[in-house]
């Protein structure tokens, strides 16, 4: 029955599609998932009465920090872990087997972007490379595999032989796409204006207290003009999702049809805002039917409408079907917000 449930979710093409199979993985995680089903009687909501996506409430994702959220018996294969300073508590996500978040990676992927054999990928990680268990090295290391290309590979830091890659990179036959965190791509153009020409230039985001925080509009604009490229791309994952979503520019970002975006009053717990307003972001991952699919984030974000001309530029096809066009606006402290006596009751 998962394999079933699994080929369903990848096989989502619209709306009620996805309402079908969210309301599915509901009732498997309030029956399979002990910390979820706990969560949900908390808050007084019987399953039987969750008719609607809007009516299937979110985790918050702290519980990752502090309880072993998985919707399955056995031992697991492993988890990631979110990055962060030293003593810092960090969230793990147990999983049964990592395929699934593998299938969910490359279906994504190349849904956004196309088929991975045309890029070489760059990937400069400092940092990252030093954490054991983390969700971006596995899809970095998954998605460099798939390139099939011996070129490109990771960098912990900024080396004369990176910027020789990159200054040269045309001469691979492959497509460059540079990843990395914002501080390690600010550390490259500070050795001198690189121009990619059509590469994609992708920011993970974090200055991990490297560097300054500035607003996204000043950093792409910084990245662009020093990478010589019109627009910078973005990821939007967690240690706490199977799932990516992506922006082309703008800080737009685009989920896969098996992940869904809800924004959240935080004045009324339980209410959902429309395109245009901002709230804390519930993420529907499908793809986590494992854990918990229904994650409450601290960020902040709004909705947006895509215009009805949108193609994505991967191997969509003729369904560009995108669930959520969604942008973040910042985190807030969750310790500001009403509902969280629940949290310490559990």
């Amino acid at each position: 029955p998962m394999k079933a449930l699994a080929d369903r979710i990848f096989a989502i093409q619209n709306d009620a599609d996805f309402a079908a199979a969210a309301l599915q993985v509901f009732a498997h995680q309030y029956a399979h998932n002990a910390v979820y089903r706990q969560w949900v009687d908390l808050l007084g909501v019987r399953p039987a009465a969750v008719q609607h996506v809007d009516d299937i409430p979110a985790l918050p994702i702290e519980l990752f920090k502090s309880k072993r959220v998985t919707a399955f018996a056995e031992e697991p294969a492993g988890y990631f872990q979110s990055s962060g300073t030293t003593g810092m508590v960090h969230s793990h996500h147990y999983f049964r087997t990592p395929a699934l978040y593998e299938r969910s990676l490359m279906k994504g992927f190349r849904r956004f972007w196309g088929d991975p054999r045309q890029y070489m990928i760059v990937a400069v990680l400092p940092n990252y490379l030093k954490q054991g268990h983390s969700s971006l090295i596995h899809m970095m290391r998954v998605l460099i595999a798939a390139t099939q290309s011996t070129a490109g590979g990771f960098y912990d830091t900024v080396t004369p032989e990176l910027l020789q890659l990159l200054r040269h990179h045309r001469a691979m036959g492959r497509r460059l796409i540079l990843f990395g965190v914002t501080y390690a791509l600010l550390d490259i153009i500070e050795q001198g204006s690189i121009d990619l020409g059509d590469a994609i230039v992708f920011e993970t985001g974090g200055m991990k207290g490297r560097r300054k925080e500035m607003l996204k509009p000043q950093l792409h604009r910084l990245l662009c003009e020093g990478f010589a490229v019109e627009t910078i791309a973005s990821e939007y994952g967690m240690c706490e999702l199977f799932s990516q979503a992506y922006s082309y520019g703008e800080g737009l970002f685009l989920t896969p049809p098996w992940m869904k975006v809800r924004i959240r009053d935080l004045h009324a717990p339980g209410r959902m805002l429309p395109a245009g307003r901002t709230g804390g972001i519930d993420i529907i991952d499908l793809a986590n039917i494992d854990s918990c699919a229904f994650v409450g984030t601290q960020d902040l974000g709004k909705l947006h409408t895509l215009p009805q001309t949108f193609v994505l530029r991967g191997d969509a096809g003729a369904n560009s079907y995108v669930p959520s066009a969604f942008e973040i606006l910042g985190r807030y402290d969750h310790s500001d917000l009403r509902g969280c006596n629940l949290m310490a009751e559990m």
